[in-house]
């Protein structure tokens, strides 16, 4: 990754002829320098998607402006779906847990360490376990319990927090809660999950019981974006690790944890880098 700002031009559009043309010509025409360009063009939805990094320092004028050009000369002409992010500015996530800490910890590791550059404005929780370990980063922890009867207010108590400290991204590090619609409609997009299967297969809960009763000899985890479909949203990143007849339910769970752990890292900086283009139900990631 290199150091000098850059700006971020994720779009998608109808294919043609000509799109990386007027897109790198626009740029050139201002003086601008690509740092590193993705396409792809997908033949069966006739959709073509990009990921441009520009140097910032290359443009005569500041992002405002560059949007509001690249708006009317280029992207709605192509009827684009685009967004253009500054390097300059961290994303700022909220991250939400349950009983399980492993990936809490590595995220918050990650963070610590500077691997993930970005801002966690707070953490929230539906068991108060983790507070200590939280507040011990310096970053304010918010128990909202969750209960049969309060899940409509719950939910809501969670969005207003998330708008209060200025969210970009949840993510859902093992948060063993069903969100409403209301909460997936409203941040859609930007609510990250990780699931401990390899989706499609064993959806809902304790997939590795399921597994272990399945007799399969792989098993995975999915990060993906959350929808009012259960573990159905669009899938971000997938990893599997081998096991066999011997192992137990148990085992299974240890071993899935490293694979959570790392998935989710990735899933979440493929996010936040703007390297993940939704199209219905299916992405385009470029690695």
């Amino acid at each position: 990754m290199h150091r000098d700002r850059f700006y971020t031009l994720s779009a998608s559009c109808p294919d043609q002829v000509g799109i990386i043309a007027r897109v790198s010509g626009f740029i050139a025409e201002h003086g601008g320098w690509i740092l590193e360009s993705s396409f792809h063009a997908d033949d069966l939805t006739g959709r073509y998607f990009m990921r441009i990094e520009i140097k910032a320092s290359s443009l005569p004028f500041l992002l405002a402006e560059f949007r509001e050009r690249f708006r009317s000369e280029i992207a709605e002409p192509l009827q684009m779906n685009w967004t253009i992010n500054d390097s300059a500015i961290k994303k700022r996530v909220v991250v939400l847990v349950s009983k399980q800490e492993h990936c809490l910890y590595d995220l918050l590791a990650r963070w610590q360490a500077k691997e993930l550059d970005i801002e966690i404005p707070c953490v929230i929780s539906n068991h108060d376990t983790f507070r200590g370990f939280v507040e011990w980063h310096g970053i304010p922890f918010h128990h909202v319990p969750v209960t049969a009867d309060n899940k409509q207010a719950a939910y809501a108590e969670m969005q207003r927090i998330f708008d209060d400290v200025r969210g970009d991204t949840m993510v859902l590090a093992r948060y063993m809660q069903i969100l409403s619609p209301e909460l997936c409609d409203a941040l859609a997009g930007r609510i990250i999950n990780i699931h401990h299967s390899f989706l499609p297969s064993f959806a809902g809960a304790k997939p590795y019981h399921q597994a272990y009763t399945r007799g399969v000899k792989l098993i995975g985890a999915t990060c993906h974006y959350v929808t009012s479909e259960l573990d159905a949203g669009p899938i971000i990143e997938q990893d599997v690790i081998r096991i066999d007849h011997s192992d137990s339910p148990e085992d299974m769970v240890r071993y899935g944890k490293d694979i959570e752990k790392t998935v989710l890292a990735r899933g979440l900086r493929y996010h936040l880098e703007d390297r993940v283009l939704v199209h219905g139900n299916k992405t385009v990631v470029f690695r």
